[in-house]
């Protein structure tokens, strides 16, 4: 799932401020950043035996409605930030 994506959920479940991917400002890498993460999960599954449940999509929707839904605990937290 990339930005667009994610953008796409957020103009879904909170259609004001869309297209939410207007909001996205890309900025220049810089030196010593990764440019990307992977993750091989097989270690896990075969010494812990962990999978996970539910698939990507699902939990990132959850996740974003739950931050809609509970403004009162983080908007306090963009206040101390600024």
């Amino acid at each position: 799932m990339n930005a667009t994506n994610s953008c796409a959920l957020m103009d879904e479940l909170r259609p004001n401020g869309a297209p939410h991917k207007k909001q996205i400002q890309f900025v220049k890498g810089r030196l010593g950043h990764d440019r990307r993460y992977a993750i091989n999960a097989s270690k896990i599954k075969r010494e812990l035996g962990f999978a996970t449940i539910s698939e990507f999509r699902k939990m990132l929707h959850e996740t974003v409605v739950w931050f809609l839904n509970h403004e009162l605990w983080w908007q306090p937290l963009l206040r101390k930030q600024a």
